[in-house]
């Protein structure tokens, strides 16, 4: 009898591992084969012939494509996680739901801190120092050749990291517990040095998010139609008409060999053109497009700020009073035995979407920074090294996700696997400070965004815009053409 239970245990066990596994793979596919479609759409275009360099941009196009995967997998797993503990909270019993389970989110959490270790540390290093190998001098050139220079090169890469991390350890720890376990190199070394690179990550969206907050405004002001308040868009069209056929005219009568000045005016004549349509595309558009979807999406992206900041300012006074709104060495009541949150389905769909709209903001911010301006990709055009460079930044961004949403309280959702043995999660003053910094900033944001065109009729007032005090009147002298025919600030 306690054979057949044994054996009974083993196959349950075994069609558990099979069922968590499939639906591993099933959601990893989706993930792949999305980046996929969107990576292929802005890579450069490569030639027919299939030569070397074709072979070496589509495997880094495969390893951008798995590590991009991999950010989409880690974005998801948190809400994924929020949202089935809601579901087997409500349906305990259903038995088309049984493979949703503890096991399976665990597992996923597991998962998704292994390749995130892996993209990071391994495949993209290869992918890089594979694009830009040629091979050692005296070998014969070739696939084999570059292979061999690229691993390599990893394997120097690594022994300097692990070299600085042992450096660095042994001049923090010297006890003797922390000398031996600077040995370990699977159970210790990793770890830390993800734990490194988290809270890299959790500091580069405390510096994104709150511009991306600010700025999301102006890229939904540049994607939708704004409503026309005593604007004549007729006038507008037939002025820009008249430029248009000018710079025509001027650009015809010019010589050929006038490179510089027909260049500059084939760019005035491309942005004036654009123009021109949004223009068009703005007289085209229906009355409830132009005076109802715009306003209720700015009133909508202000309550989400709104309610991100006060979930912040709570989480502030809940750390100040309670030891259990701190991230780390909290265990909650496990998946599907409580809620999370005091309005049930309605609040876990709340973390939900201001989850996504702080991953979205924080890429917005991101890409709006001067010193990663660069790294925009544009369609048809981007090179495989910014491709390598936007996956990895992306990674890092999206991997520090829920470790940023948890310690910001936006959600309850205890750190699983790895994400949660970060050891800066214990520190009172990081996530105390982490908290306070991410509240001001945001708000300094939002009320720089605001008021930004009261200083600028301020400072015309008073005569000062002359002397370039003011953002705003500084970046109205480079202006070029937006999504909605308005002026839009370099």
């Amino acid at each position: 009898m306690e054979g057949q239970d044994e054996v009974s245990a083993r196959e349950q066990h075994f069609h558990s591992q099979v069922r968590e596994s499939t639906v591993s793979a099933l959601l990893f596919c989706l993930c792949f084969l999305l980046t996929y479609y969107v990576l292929s759409r802005y890579a450069e275009k490569a030639d027919e012939q299939e030569d070397e360099d074709a072979i070496v941009n589509r495997i880094s196009l495969f390893l951008s494509t798995f590590t991009l995967a991999v950010s989409a997998g880690a974005v998801l797993l948190l809400p994924f996680s929020i949202i089935s503990n809601e579901i087997l909270l409500s349906f305990p019993q259903n038995y088309y739901i049984q493979w949703l389970n503890g096991s399976l989110i665990h597992g996923l959490w597991n998962l998704a801190s292994l390749f995130s270790n892996l993209c990071l540390f391994v495949l993209m290093p290869f992918a890089f120092f594979f694009l830009e190998s040629e091979g050692f001098a005296g070998l014969k050139r070739g696939i084999r050749a570059r292979i061999l220079e690229t691993l390599v090169m990893l394997i120097l890469l690594a022994l300097l990291i692990l070299g600085i991390v042992w450096v660095a350890l042994a001049l923090i720890d010297n006890d003797a517990a922390s000398m031996e376990s600077l040995y370990d190199l699977w159970e210790f070394y990793l770890p830390y040095l993800y734990s490194c690179i988290s809270l890299m990550g959790c500091l580069l969206l405390l510096l994104c998010t709150p511009v991306g907050l600010s700025r999301m405004f102006t890229v939904m002001g540049q994607l939708l139609v704004k409503p026309t308040i005593l604007e004549d868009l007729d006038e507008q069209i037939y002025i820009i008409t008249l430029e248009e056929e000018a710079l025509q005219r001027r650009l015809n009568g010019l010589s050929s060999s006038v490179e510089h000045n027909i260049t500059e005016l084939e760019q005035e004549l491309d942005n004036v053109k654009t123009l021109k349509t949004k223009l068009e595309r703005r007289k085209k558009a229906s009355a409830w497009e132009r005076n109802l979807v715009y306003p209720a999406v700015m009133v909508l992206l202000l309550i989400e700020t709104s309610i991100s900041v006060l979930l912040v300012a709570c989480n502030i006074l809940c750390l100040l009073v309670d030891e259990t709104a701190m991230p780390k060495g909290t265990r909650g009541p496990g998946i599907g035995n409580a809620s999370l949150s005091a309005f049930g389905f309605v609040g876990a769909a709340l973390e939900i979407i201001l989850i996504f709209y702080l991953m979205v903001s924080s890429v917005v911010g991101f890409y709006s920074l001067r010193f990663f301006g660069n790294f925009i990709p544009k369609k048809d055009d981007t090179t495989m090294t910014k491709i390598i460079g936007n996956c990895v930044s992306i990674l890092v961004l999206s991997s520090a996700l829920p470790v940023m949403s948890r310690t910001l309280g936006i959600t309850r959702f205890d750190l699983l696997g790895d994400f949660g043995r970060f050891n800066w999660l214990g520190n009172f003053y990081i996530v105390l400070s982490y908290n306070l910094l991410f509240a001001i900033m945001t708000t300094l944001c939002l009320v720089r965004k605001f008021t930004s065109a009261v200083r600028e009729e301020l400072f015309k007032a008073l005569g000062l815009h002359k002397l370039h005090l003011s953002d705003t009147s500084r970046d109205s002298e480079t202006t070029k053409p937006s999504a909605n025919g308005h002026q839009k600030a370099l």
